[in-house]
């Protein structure tokens, strides 16, 4: 008489699809909390800027209204922080931060464009009287736009843009450079093409002519520079600014960064961090939805100076 040995494999290969489904649950959930854990800390890498709300709310009778529905307007304003650390190199170290870039983004109603104007920092506005931190209140002049935000932060930058344009602001973003260098970094550089050799004492910044591929301090040096490119003047500036953020993009866009979870995290992590926004633009779903909306901006120039006599434009002394 024989036994059958084989009779308890049936039991055994049921048991298979069990531990699969078992060990399948235990993946999803794992990678599941894992991706909760990054979400949870780029989202609370975001600084949300309550003071400027509260700022504006007290100027709300003044201030423009929207004219069309469902559209926004995006103020972003890139902090020239001269008493931070490693931010004072470029500049006078005065302790005190400016607005040393400044874009309005529009994003036209349902998402279908955007529109992208950048305000020349020497343009000579009218800035309203603003609060400031200490409780002080400056009296209105007619002074360069980036004085504004030294004068009273975003919230006066904010209502020296709708007094200029009488266009309103509908939510506004601040980047400092530490953040900046840090994106730039995060992407492994940016690729650019330069017509001339650069050699700027005052931007610390000595690049040769030609195909280059610029990271942190090498880029950050270069949006600033002014007086050894070109003409020196601030509007060429905002061509070469709006150049190399093109190029960024186009970095941030390519399969290398957004497919590559080992490459998207860090600048995700540079990018959040360096943001501060208003309480309406304070999560990566806000901001990523912006960002959908915003698809592919057009740059406009700012208006020429020749065309606009009533309009001011002088070169700071650094």
């Amino acid at each position: 008489m024989t036994t059958d040995s084989s009779e308890p494999a049936p039991r055994r290969r049921r048991r298979w699809p069990r531990v699969l489904a078992l060990g399948t649950a235990v993946l999803v959930l794992s990678v599941a909390g894992v991706g909760w854990w990054f979400y949870e800390r780029l989202d609370g890498n975001i600084r949300t800027d309550t003071r400027t709300a509260n700022a504006l709310k007290k100027y709300e009778a003044e201030r423009p209204v929207s004219v069309v529905r469902d559209a926004q307007n995006i103020l972003l304003i890139g902090s020239d922080n001269r008493g931070g650390k490693g931010n004072g190199k470029y500049g006078q170290d005065t302790g005190t931060q400016r607005s040393d870039t400044t874009i309005l983004l529009h994003l036209q109603a349902g998402g279908k464009s955007a529109t992208a104007v950048s305000i020349p920092r020497d343009l000579m506005v009218d800035v309203p009287a603003c609060d400031q931190p200490d409780g002080q209140r400056t009296r209105p002049r007619l002074t360069q736009f980036n004085w504004a935000f030294e004068f009273g932060g975003a919230a006066c930058t904010i209502r020296t843009v709708e007094k200029l344009t009488g266009i309103r602001v509908d939510h506004h973003v601040i980047v400092d450079f530490s953040g900046f260098k840090r994106l730039v970094n995060a992407v492994g550089g940016v690729e650019m093409c330069l017509e001339e050799p650069v050699d700027d004492d005052d931007a610390h910044l000595k690049l040769p002519a030609g195909r280059q591929v610029l990271h942190g301090e090498e880029a950050l040096g270069y949006v600033r520079a002014r007086y050894s490119i070109g003409d020196g003047s601030d509007t060429e500036r905002i061509g070469r600014q709006q150049e190399f953020m093109g190029s960024l993009v186009k970095k941030l866009q390519s399969n290398g960064v957004l497919l590559n979870p080992a490459k998207l995290y860090p600048v995700l992590n540079a990018a959040t961090s360096s943001l501060t926004t208003d309480p309406g633009l304070d999560s990566l779903k806000d901001l990523y939805d912006g960002a959908r909306s915003a698809g592919h901006p057009s740059g406009e120039d700012p208006v020429p100076h020749d065309s606009a006599p009533a309009v001011y434009i002088r070169q700071e002394p650094r």
